[in-house]
């Protein structure tokens, strides 16, 4: 599926391709929460070679400072988290860690997006004490990430795409 995208403002549009176009998973974690707003954020998965962007130049760059698990020190996050520069809007993540992935924010995408059949509500355990989670009766709920992946949930639901 071809996914078309903006910020707010309009400087930056893009399109890329997804298989898997189906925006299930609301996180709770911090980061997302901080920069991809409303509480929580969500992350489609798309080819990260499909992107074709306009408007590069009004784009930057956040990474992330995050505690490494093992040696409890704060190191910058290899994710690279893309916004408009203008207006601020988050419009991807990538990370070198996976390279043929990118992660556009459910909020940039102007296409419809298909509503998926149940979601997984993540990083719980991260959650603000301000926001409500509204889990559907199919939904899953998880403190931290599940070990279910974004294409083992689409392709176990029959919902993935070429």
């Amino acid at each position: 599926m071809e996914l078309k995208g903006s910020c707010h403002c309009g400087a930056v549009k893009f399109t890329l391709a997804s298989a898997r176009p189906y925006p299930f998973n609301p996180c709770y974690r911090s980061i997302r929460r901080k920069t991809g707003g409303g509480g929580f954020a969500i992350n489609l998965s798309g080819d990260s070679e499909s992107p074709a962007v306009r408007g590069q130049g009004n784009i930057s760059v956040y990474r992330a400072k995050v505690v490494n698990e093992e040696t409890d020190v704060l190191e910058e996050s290899s994710a690279q988290r893309s916004f408009c520069r203008l207006c601020g809007s988050a419009l991807w993540v990538w990370d070198p860690t996976w390279l043929e992935l990118i992660h556009p924010f459910a909020s940039a995408i102007g296409t419809p997006l298909p509503v998926p059949p149940e979601r997984a509500h993540l990083m719980l355990g991260s959650k603000a004490s301000w926001v409500d989670v509204s889990a559907g009766p199919r939904d899953r709920k998880f403190d931290e990430c599940p070990k279910e992946s974004i294409a083992e949930w689409h392709r176990r639901l029959g919902l993935e795409s070429n």
